[in-house]
């Protein structure tokens, strides 16, 4: 434990003189005008289903200022994220490249020594290069000792928490299956709950470097994080420089906290309730944007991956993306797994003058793409001698072109398969499956593993559920065979020529995110307000 934490001094002082200048740069309110480089905002929600916007799914009441932000922009209808559960899904999309290729095939944990390897650059650092004020706000996931923390990953600041709000207790457990307690008063209640509670730890809210807050206030994270968002388009807006503003909400993974508990039997359930409160938090970003300059601003709003439909009724709509195959033989077709549930995401573009409104797209996308699209807007210059999975979507968000990628490639992501293997592809409207398997159901099931040899191809345009493959003797399975074999064996062969990353994924006890080792659950309460410094 004294070798991490000394380590971990050493990391650190090599870093905090730059973190210190690029924070006083900012907040001390020094104005660099760089010209012609528009804004961005990328709001990624956890766990959303692809059917918890109505301007997806009828169904759906509960998203008015998503849904007016879809009426007033763009709203892609087969847009996929780049893996099925968090921290690979955020990594790729912070590096334009899939887990086989950056490193980061699964979650990373509380004790996690590692994070995104230190070789893999971030949209933040190019952007920051580029002359931009950067900023994430919400849940990091990508590491959080030493130089893995996200102020040494290209943001100038970060005011958040470094994983999933279910990896520590809190004082407001709010809403999850199993139900989980508040954190322990004392020591003889740490150890009470099952492996899926965290009793021992209090779950951590940062502000830069230093903890302010453990445990967080669940129920009043979401107002923080509006409140932080909105001060940091503000000043950055004043300072004459462009910004880049990452903000990861907490919505709508488990546990579902709510700033207003339920006051009357006319409360809707906790996940609908949710949702509008997410909802609501996305209509005030941009109701700022819209008064700080939205003709050059770019907002994007998307999810990490499909629901988790373990947690039943706290969990999202996958729509009509049923994953049927997979449901009739037992386990979730949703978060974790392959199936379209589980990848295919919500989706909305937003920018005035330059996007046009009311457009839907069937652009075959991925969130791999947000990193070389941003990147080419802002006229800056992908990092070299690597290769990436995202492709430029420009000309598709400014309406020129309706092409998007052939072909998408479905990285393995618990439910079946070596973490981070590609045994799922997506070629035009067919979709292969090399390796099958259901992530545990709301009824406990879990969908057995099974391998395809040839692999099951599905026809997206007559069978978006997922249903029934194509018979394998049949003309339109041959035809399109080849193709596959062919997409997934070049693939294949340009990972093992490209400069791919390994993470670290050790574990250390003193890699814990803890403000006071003497308290039970480490709790404290730490003042600090080095993001919300008047310039």
């Amino acid at each position: 434990m004294e070798i991490l934490f000394l380590k971990m001094l050493l990391l650190l002082a090599g870093g905090l003189v730059g973190l210190f200048y690029h924070l006083s740069d900012l907040w001390v309110g020094e104005k660099r005008t760089v010209q012609n480089k528009p804004n961005f905002i990328v709001i990624l929600a956890d766990d959303v289903g692809w059917g918890d916007l109505g301007a997806n799914w009828a169904e759906t009441k509960d998203t008015p200022n998503l849904d007016q932000m879809a009426a007033e922009g763009m709203r892609f209808v087969d847009f996929h994220s780049a893996a099925s559960t968090c921290s690979p899904s955020r990594a790729s999309l912070l590096t334009g490249r899939l887990g086989i290729r950056n490193g980061v095939t699964h979650n990373f944990a509380v004790t996690s020594v590692g994070g995104l390897p230190l070789n893999e650059t971030t949209l933040a650092e190019v952007l920051k290069e580029a002359g931009y004020i950067t900023a994430v706000i919400g849940k990091w996931h990508l590491g959080h000792s030493g130089l893995y923390h996200p102020n040494f990953r290209g943001f100038d600041c970060y005011f958040g928490i470094p994983y999933s709000h279910d990896m520590g207790c809190t004082d407001t457990p709010g809403y999850n299956l199993p139900p989980c307690p508040a954190c322990p008063r004392h020591s003889a209640a740490t150890s009470s709950h099952g492996r899926d509670c965290y009793t021992k730890v209090a779950l951590p809210l940062f502000e830069n470097i230093t903890i302010i807050q453990q445990p967080v206030n669940l129920a009043g994270l979401a107002a923080e994080y509006a409140e932080k968002a909105t001060q940091f388009i503000q000043r950055a807006s004043e300072s004459g420089r462009p910004f880049f503003l990452y903000l990861a909400l907490a919505h709508m993974h488990v546990p579902l906290v709510l700033a207003q508990p339920p006051s009357s039997s006319s409360f809707p359930e906790p996940y609908r309730a949710s949702l509008r409160e997410m909802d609501a938090l996305v209509g005030r970003i941009k109701d700022k944007v819209d008064g700080c300059g939205k003709e050059n601003t770019f907002l994007w709003f998307t999810g990490d991956n499909g629901p988790w439909a373990q947690k039943c009724e706290l969990a999202g709509s996958v729509g009509p993306f049923s994953g049927a195959w997979q449901r009739q033989r037992g386990g979730s077709a949703a978060k974790q797994t392959t199936w379209e549930g589980g990848h295919r995401v919500p989706a909305l573009a937003y920018w005035p003058g330059r996007i046009p409104a009311n457009m839907t797209s069937a652009a075959l996308l991925s969130t791999t793409d947000i990193f070389p699209t941003l990147v080419s807007l802002a006229k800056a210059s992908l990092p070299p001698n690597r290769r990436f999975d995202g492709s430029d979507m420009s000309e598709i968000l400014f309406g020129q072109s309706h092409q998007g990628h052939k072909t998408l490639f479905h990285p393995n992501s618990g439910a079946a398969g070596k973490d981070g293997e590609i045994k799922a592809l997506r070629l035009a409207q067919y979709k292969a499956f090399y390796t099958t398997g259901g992530a545990k159901a709301c009824d406990g099931s879990i969908g057995l593993e099974e391998h395809h040899q040839p692999p099951l191809i599905f026809n997206l345009d007559q069978d978006i559920q997922e249903q029934v493959p194509l018979d394998v003797k049949a003309g339109e399975y041959q035809a399109v065979l080849p193709a596959i074999t062919r997409a997934l064996t070049d693939f294949l062969q340009d990972i093992a020529t490209d400069n791919v990353s390994t993470a670290d994924y050790s574990h250390d006890p003193a890699a814990t995110p803890c403000c006071n080792p003497q308290h039970i659950v480490c709790r404290c309460q730490v003042s600090c307000s080095s993001c919300n410094r008047e310039p």
